[in-house]
């Protein structure tokens, strides 16, 4: 057992959000991130009286909360959009907001039902930001760096950790849904930080002011796991749960 697998289990715990409850916890949490801590433009608390933060994808969205077991609290959660059974020609917020470049990546080509869209990813402000480090405005780069950083000082509890602890979860629900493709509309910082991981995604769009200055993305599921497999095998470890979740390789 690898040590970044093994501080995964020590310090993390991946739950599906698949009750009303815990749906809950997690429009709670995302309500506390983008509309208190403000983490990202756009989201006035004021639209959101009942305190939950929630929108027309999360009816055919799969969704996941990470625990963090020292304290027993949610800090962090991620969304994976499917596509709506119901209203199989709805789009995704990619195709609304990435002004996509159909020659780096024809979406309409792919099969709508293995596609989906990562969205919501986010983490609680007082997990991500250390005591005593300074506090950025909403959209700034630094403490991506910070986690970069963290890493290669080699805390178990860094930041890098805690995204690649949701980055887990983005396979777990990505293998119950058989999903093989992802789309997302993400910070170009996040998919560098990604990508020191072999988890970076392929840009198909310029940058545009979507919450923020945010870019479209694409990656094949099985690439990027062939990837890691390759050249970080620890990464590919941690995400996939030591190879129990892998797109194509779950009864359905």
């Amino acid at each position: 057992m690898t040590r970044l697998y093994e501080s995964f289990q020590q310090d993390f715990e991946i739950i599906t959000a698949d009750t009303d409850e815990l749906l809950e916890q997690v429009f709670r949490l995302r309500y506390q991130v983008l509309c208190i801590e403000k983490r990202l433009p756009d989201f006035d608390f004021k639209h959101y009286p009942n305190r939950l933060e929630k929108d027309d994808y999360d009816s055919h969205s799969a969704h996941i909360l990470l625990r963090y077991r020292s304290s027993n609290e949610f800090i962090g959660t991620v969304r994976l959009i499917l596509a709506d059974t119901m209203r199989p020609q709805k789009k995704f917020p990619i195709e609304l907001h990435g002004q996509l470049d159909p020659a780096l990546c024809d979406i309409q080509a792919l099969p709508r039902q293995r596609m989906a869209e990562i969205s919501r990813f986010l983490i609680t402000e007082q997990f991500d930001r250390r005591k005593g480090n300074r506090r950025e405005r909403p959209g700034s780069n630094h403490n991506v760096i910070n986690k970069e950083q963290d890493q290669r000082a080699g805390d178990r509890r860094s930041g890098v950790n805690v995204v690649l602890a949701l980055v887990a979860g983005v396979m777990r629900m990505s293998a119950s849904h058989d999903i093989r493709y992802w789309f997302s509309v993400m910070d170009p910082a996040l998919n560098r930080l990604l990508g020191f991981y072999g988890l970076g995604f392929d840009p198909i769009g310029p940058p545009v002011n979507y919450h923020g200055i945010r870019r479209s993305y694409y990656a094949r599921v099985d690439g990027v796991m062939t990837k890691i497999y390759n050249r970080h095998r620890e990464v590919w470890e941690f995400v996939t749960e030591r190879g129990t979740y892998i797109p194509g390789q779950i009864d359905q």
